[in-house]
């Protein structure tokens, strides 16, 4: 048992700094020696977890992509109806990237990155699937928009990764009235 708590320990090490070294340097320059060394293992070990580079950071994007998700459905049940669920999912992405700025600010890079392998991306979206499933009903509806599922994603869930950033940057502050102007912006861009 013991040994197993060492091996979850020294796997999740690698993957926090992982997250920590792309986010401040990008995928290129995060070679797996500095990895190891901030993780505080032998550069040897993290192939005891992962074949190679890519494999760590597919990984770790699907475990931030499940973290992502959880927060994401919080409270949200398919019976509700399509506004109220959105709004629901919505506020959730917007609290989960104020939350945990280094995973959104990761997941923002793969978005916008060759870095994750095609296979890994598409798994990863099917931890949006309940969205997804809103939006379709949403359009058989009547009540979104019938677009593109990218386009409604570019309208409402990617307008927060940018005002995030900016708030990073101390230029903009997201607070409270900010989010609830956001949201009815993000609604209307996609409602009938």
């Amino acid at each position: 048992m013991l040994k197993k708590e060492k091996i979850t320990d020294k796997k999740g090490a690698l993957l926090d700094a992982t997250l920590t070294l792309v986010n401040n340097h990008g995928f290129h320059n995060t070679p797996m020696s500095k990895i190891a060394n901030l993780a505080g293992v032998s550069p040897a070990t993290i192939y005891l977890y992962f074949d190679h580079k890519q494999d760590l950071i597919n990984s770790l994007y699907l475990k931030v992509k499940e973290s992502f998700s959880e927060s994401a459905f919080d409270g949200y049940s398919s019976e509700m109806s399509v506004k109220k669920g959105f709004e629901i999912i919505w506020f959730n992405i917007a609290t989960y990237k104020l939350n945990e700025v280094s995973k959104a600010t990761f997941l923002s890079q793969c978005d916008n990155s060759p870095m994750i392998d095609e296979h890994i991306r598409i798994e990863g979206l099917k931890h949006l699937q309940p969205l997804l499933d809103l939006w379709e009903r949403g359009k058989t509806e009547g009540i979104i928009k019938p677009l593109s599922d990218y386009i409604l994603y570019a309208h409402t869930i990617y307008p927060l990764s940018f005002l995030l950033e900016m708030q990073e940057r101390d230029v903009f502050t997201v607070n409270d009235k900010i989010k609830a102007e956001m949201f009815q912006v993000a609604w209307d861009a996609i409602k009938m």
